[in-house]
This record gives structure tokens, sequence and C-alpha cells, in this order.
């Protein structure tokens, strides 16, 4: 068997057995045609017709080649981890009963586990995505408002800006790693803008509260723009002196974007989880 070498983000996944980050593989958004292989070996794994959006943050497929996948009980003694039936190379895990297609099942996949290749004629497609991350108190309300706007597509909460690698939502809450509560918003610029979110932010939590945010207090409250291009950094600014001018006295600092650590899955979809809503951050009018 040929076995292709492995970068140490690769060997981290299919040989280590980790995961990549939640929304930044490369076929996540991948709708052409074609075949997915195994990055380690090259075995025939999925069809391109058995993919489907899940908006869980990784590929997602309700069917497999047949043969092509082995299942095993994952180590956490809870899921069903699924790997390379060829070469035990580590792809992900397989949910049943969730009901997002008729055979109701998903292997959500890594794309670091993968080749795609592609039919005659077809390439990759990823959609023009840009990324904005905040952090403006408890991530749980942040990520509920962000989640209600047109053309947000995804909403991930979880830890920028501390020391510590990896941190748990334990650690952060000490307030000693440095961490901010952020959100990652993934959106689609042909239907909003970076400038919309940042103004939604801003209208949406209090930035004139420093080291917290309504009772909730403490540095990893605080109120954070972190930019990934300097045009973010840029319309940040831009806005933090429109509501000076207008007489706010505003603390948010404006930072940029180091590596985002996702917090815990019980985080995620907080208050739709719940049924609830947000108990400190509601739409006020600044702009």
């Amino acid at each position: 068997m040929n076995m292709k070498e492995l970068t140490p983000l690769e060997k981290s996944v299919i040989v280590d057995k980790g995961t990549e980050l939640p929304f930044s593989g490369e076929y996540l958004y991948n709708d052409a045609k074609g075949k997915y292989t195994c990055r380690r070996c090259g075995a025939p794994l999925y069809r391109s017709e058995d993919k489907f959006a899940s908006m869980c943050g990784w590929p997602s497929f309700d069917d497999e080649i047949p043969g092509a996948v082995k299942r095993s009980p994952d180590a956490d003694g809870i899921r069903t981890e699924i790997t390379c039936a060829a070469c035990g190379g580590h792809l992900g895990h397989v949910f049943e009963g969730e009901g997002h297609t008729l055979k109701n099942l998903r292997h959500c996949v890594n794309s670091v586990s993968m080749t795609f290749v592609p039919d005659e004629g077809e390439t990759v497609t990823r959609p023009g995505i840009e990324t904005a991350i905040f952090g403006g108190g408890c991530f749980w309300g942040v990520e509920y408002m962000m989640q209600r706007e047109p053309g947000v597509l995804s909403v991930v909460s979880g830890f920028m800006g501390g020391h510590l690698r990896q941190p748990s939502y334990e650690q952060v809450c000490t307030g000693a790693t440095g961490h901010a509560e952020v959100v990652k918003v993934d959106f689609d610029p042909a239907i909003t803008s970076y400038e919309t979110l940042a103004r939604l932010f801003f209208e949406i939590h209090d930035p004139t509260q420093e080291d917290g945010q309504g009772p909730d207090i403490g540095p990893q409250y605080r109120s954070v723009v972190f930019y990934t291009t300097e045009a973010q950094r840029e319309t940040a600014e831009k806005l933090v002196q429109e509501l000076k001018e207008k007489g706010h006295r505003v603390v948010t600092s404006i930072e940029r974007a180091r590596t985002f650590w996702p917090a815990e899955d019980y985080h995620q979809n907080y208050y739709m989880q719940k049924g609830t809503q947000p108990y400190c951050h509601a739409y006020t009018k600044r702009f």
C-alpha cells in the first residue's frame, strides 16, 4: 500500500485522532461532483452525491462507498469512531437518528483526512466566505444575536487572546488565562457586510463597560474586536470613533486575531437548545 507522508496537521488528525477546528476545513462547503479519498492511502471513501450541509462545522455524508469505512467504539465510550478500512486512518465520527436526511445518518469527517478527486470538468468550490470575531461579554448572548442576522452562515462560541493553549471554560472563567469569550462568525459577503455585523455588535452589548457585561464581571468578558484583515481593523476603528463622537465612552479594544479555541459542545447554540433568550444582551440603537 502506498502511504502518503503526512504533514504535522494531517498526522494530528489521521494518526493521533485529533479534530480540525470547526468551519475551517477546505471541503466543508465544496459542492463539486467527484469522490473523496483517504488522504493517507488514497482509498475511495465517499461520493459527492452523499454529501449534505448539516451546519455542524465539518463535511457530512449520509452514506459511504461500500466497505470503505470501519466503525469502532470511540475512546470516550460514547461516540462511534470511523476510520479508513484500508489503512486505519482516523476520519471522524458517525451519528444516527438526527433526522438530517432520509437515511438518518451523518458521517462527520475531517477535511484533512480526505482528498477530493473531482469529476472531469469539476473544480473544488468554496464560496467567498468571510469571518468576523467579536467579544462582548458572555458568548451565549452574542452568539444568539448574531445567529439571527441574515447572511450569517455559522456562529461558534470560543476563546481568543490568552496565553494558554486549548483552554477550558473553567480555566477561562478564572480570569487568569488572558482569554476573552468570543464568537467566530462566518458570513456571506454577498448578503451582508463586515460593517453591518460590527455595527450590530456595538448595539447588542454595552461597549462602555470595562472588563464585564451586565452582571458578568471579569477580563474574560471584556469588549473586544479581533480583526482578521486590515480592512476590518479600519472599519472597527471608524465605528468606535463614530460612537465616541456621539458621546459614548467606548472601551472596546481592537486587536489582531490570534488562535481561536472553540468552547465545549454544550456552549454551542446555547439559547437555541435551551429555548430561552439572553439575560444580558439586547438591541440598543447607538448609530
